[in-house]
């Protein structure tokens, strides 16, 4: 009796799932270091905005604060407004919350991808646990809004190019899909989550920082499309959803991309290399949403590979920063593959590193975890 019990109770918290091809594939090439990082994962506690304060936030305890990367003290007058240097990041701005926001989000896609591959909910109760700290509990959620993000000392308490910190969160949204779809999230708990998104969605849709980020011309015009797509997907907000795809194709393509494939305004930047793999990352991963493959989105796909495969080849100038770092393994290249089937994206895609330690390359490769997007129910 005691052993017919544990198969049972094994066969209701472990099940396999039948995937494609890509996610078998990918699930092989992944699994030994995501369910080594699962593991570690297991012990860890929820930490949220409440975890940590700056005195020179203008918001409360639940409000999300960040600071402009490239502003820095003026060494003229020390007391006085911040300074822009395009491109070199200023050590001492206040990162907590970005960086907790990130931890929340390479957990919640790691439990969820280690529920995938061993079918045991161990993982995924971890990661709700997570989730709900972060959009349900009173006590350590989230405010459903952006507005003291990418601050400026002596300028600006919030600014809408901060809602582009948002990008963090797209992937706890897919996993939270992926639990659903699993019936793993109790109906009180994503009551209150989808509340959450929809209140988010409500805000950055209409609120000034939201509308002069959705309207920027470059990469921050293109992750507010990239975000908002995968939160609506998320809550099933099918107008917000027409909304998006319209934008990309008839907005974003047309005009961020030229006819060799390139992102003009991206490769004027001081780090052009690395701006032009995170424009192409969230190009491909709003192409993957909406499950869209035309020539036009091939022919970027075209342009920037060479330049992974072999960086020596690059043409343009050197990024200021963090130049060395590049390339991981860009999602561009697996979407990219998994719309195009050419081989030779997804070798090179293969070889590269797949769980990257640099702080900014981590905050600028969204998508981590490649096994909750290639999940299908």
């Amino acid at each position: 009796m005691k052993k017919i019990i544990s198969l049972l109770l094994l066969f209701f918290t472990t099940q396999t799932f039948g995937q494609s091809k890509l996610f078998d594939k990918v699930s092989g090439l992944l699994k030994a270091d995501i369910l080594a990082e699962a593991k570690i994962n297991l012990t860890e506690k929820p930490i949220t905005v409440t975890s940590y304060q700056s005195e020179r936030s203008a918001g409360g305890k639940h409000d999300f604060f960040s600071e402009g990367d490239y502003w820095w003290p003026d060494s003229t007058n020390p007391s006085g407004p911040y300074i822009q240097r395009d491109g070199l990041t200023n050590p001492d701005n206040f990162t907590a919350h970005r960086k907790a926001m990130i931890r929340f989000s390479k957990l919640v896609a790691n439990q969820t991808s280690a529920y995938l591959i061993t079918g045991n909910t161990i993982y995924a109760t971890q990661a709700i646990k997570h989730i709900k700290a972060w959009f349900v509990d009173t006590n350590t959620m989230m405010n459903p809004s952006l507005l003291y993000a990418q601050a400026i000392k002596g300028k600006v308490t919030g600014r809408g190019i901060g809602i582009i910190d948002m990008i963090q969160i797209i992937e706890v949204a897919k996993s939270i899909e992926v639990l659903e779809n699993q019936h793993l999230i109790k109906a009180a708990d994503s009551i209150q989550i989808h509340k959450w998104f929809n209140n988010y969605l409500n805000w950055v849709t209409t609120h000034p920082y939201g509308i002069d980020e959705r309207n920027a011309k470059n990469n921050h015009g293109t992750c507010w499309v990239m975000q908002v797509s995968a939160f609506a997907q998320l809550v099933k907000d099918t107008a917000l959803l027409s909304y998006c795809k319209d934008r990309f194709t008839k907005v974003i393509i047309p005009s961020q991309m030229d006819e060799r494939g390139a992102f003009p305004l991206e490769l004027k930047r001081t780090k052009p290399y690395g701006y032009s793999l995170f424009n192409i990352d969230a190009v491909m991963t709003i192409a993957h949403i909406f499950e869209i493959a035309d020539p036009s989105l091939k022919k970027s796909v075209e342009f920037m590979y060479p330049y992974v495969q072999d960086k020596k080849s690059w043409p343009y100038p050197k990024d200021v920063m963090y130049w060395d770092e590049w390339p991981v393994a860009t999602p561009f290249l697996l979407f990219g593959y998994q719309n195009y089937k050419e081989a030779d994206w997804y070798n090179t895609w293969e070889k590269l590193n797949h769980f990257p330690t640099n702080e900014e390359v981590i905050r600028n490769l969204p998508i981590r975890n490649p096994l909750i997007w290639l999940y299908k129910k």
